[in-house]
């Protein structure tokens, strides 16, 4: 492993000194060159999938398909056309002594990144990691190991062609004796950001003798407040917990004000057509028992809340108040995404400013948490603490800075 690290922290140096016109050259042929092997990356990513039960949750994080390969692309000519996050002057001072002081933005070197059954993310961190001028190592899943090979194995050649060191993105076997390298690659690895279910995360944070950027876990909820326009909250709360059910801003929880439990079936009503169950508390069960599919319908237990479903399946939570629903979500919630569906404006911003998570929305669905999304290009994960970048991470949030001092022979006294 070591060998493969050293290659990795080689490499950055190398990379450090291409121009950002050489580094978008290269994405943007990367993203020309996805289209024309379409077909051998879906026939990788047919045999991962092949392993793997359709009913699985991570079936839908796993598969890959020609749309999504197109927005792949798409995503990495977004990532191109962005401006450098690097050599920002993000501070600057002259002191009284003559020393002139700049704050610059630089990468971090080499960033590693653990994921589990997302083919996407590697040509996602790759992307991300190259514009910034980071070498990246990753760790997949053996869920997406044949996914995984072709894609690197296409950016190689890519890389190679262009006259760029392929190390500056290496793939470390889907092993866990790979994974324990990683964490423990003290010189070699920058900073490491997992990606995963909060089994992984917390692994990696409690393990880790290098830096970690925690990422992930998403125990999302939204709030519909007693003044919520109520066909707005049934889009909204639908496309929340059903657009992709295995994506860590999918809804996990509906925290209902006991005045709209009379509009409850009605909002929960696109949700029993794509076969969510649900997990209502008493009274929540009681305004649905007879107006939502009985066998979707149970009552919940201590396990509902708190729990990342990754599947279709969503509890409800009623309260009295927002004060309620605001601790509910202290309670329960990840710091990921929450939001808020209201016609109130000081119930709107007393949520937006008293619930501490990474994105607070009002009257949008948690869905929006994405780095293309936010007009960052791809994302590298989703930060839910609070030291360092928090939220969807693109470019700048990867990154960091280095002072330049300038003087004219002064001595300190």
């Amino acid at each position: 492993m070591n060998e493969i690290f050293e290659r990795s922290k080689a490499a950055s140096r190398q990379l450090a000194l291409l121009s950002d016109e050489q580094r978008n050259d290269v994405l943007r042929s990367l993203a020309d060159a996805i289209p024309s092997h379409t077909e051998e990356l879906l026939a990788a990513n047919q045999k991962d999938l092949a392993r793997m039960e359709r009913e699985n949750p991570l079936y839908d994080r796993l598969q890959l398909t020609e749309k999504r390969l197109a927005d792949i692309a798409s995503d990495m000519r977004h990532v191109a056309d962005l401006p450098s996050p690097l050599g920002k002057i993000t501070n600057e001072r002259t002191l009284a002594n003559g020393l002139r002081l700049r704050r610059i933005s630089v990468p971090f070197g080499v960033v590693g990144v653990i994921y589990e059954a997302r083919p996407n993310v590697s040509f996602d961190v790759f992307s991300l990691c190259f514009k910034s001028g980071n070498a990246c190592v990753l760790k997949g899943g053996s869920d997406a190991e044949q996914s995984n090979l072709a894609i690197i194995k296409l950016i190689h050649d890519v890389l190679t062609e262009k006259g760029v060191n392929p190390s500056v993105v290496e793939l470390l076997p889907a092993t866990h004796e790979a994974t324990g390298a990683l964490l423990n690659a003290v010189g070699y690895v920058d900073i490491c950001i997992p990606r995963g279910g909060k089994r992984l995360i917390n692994f990696v944070r409690d393990t880790a003798r290098i830096p970690v950027i925690e990422t992930g876990a998403g125990v999302v909820n939204t709030y519909l407040d007693s003044e919520a326009d109520i066909e707005m909250a049934t889009r909204i709360v639908c496309n929340a917990k059903t657009r992709r059910v295995s994506v860590c801003n999918a809804l996990d929880c509906l925290i209902v004000h006991s005045a709209q439990l009379g509009q409850l079936a009605t909002v929960c009503k696109p949700m029993e057509e794509k076969n969510v169950v649900i997990y209502a508390d008493e009274k929540a069960f009681q305004a649905l028992e007879g107006k939502y599919s009985e066998a979707l319908l149970q009552h919940a237990t201590d396990e509902s809340f708190g729990t990342e479903f990754m599947d279709y399946k969503m509890a409800i939570k009623t309260v009295d108040t927002l004060d309620e629903a605001i601790l509910h979500i202290q309670q329960y919630g990840s710091g990921h995404s929450e939001s808020i569906v209201t016609t109130n404006t000081d119930n709107a911003h007393r949520f937006q400013n008293e619930v501490d998570a990474a994105c607070v929305y009002v009257n949008a669905p948690t869905s929006f948490t994405d780095g293309a999304q936010f007009g960052l290009g791809a994302e590298i994960g989703i930060s839910t603490q609070k030291l360092g970048p928090r939220g969807p991470m693109g470019l700048e949030e990867i990154t960091t800075y280095k002072w330049l001092i300038e003087g004219n022979g002064q001595t300190r006294p």
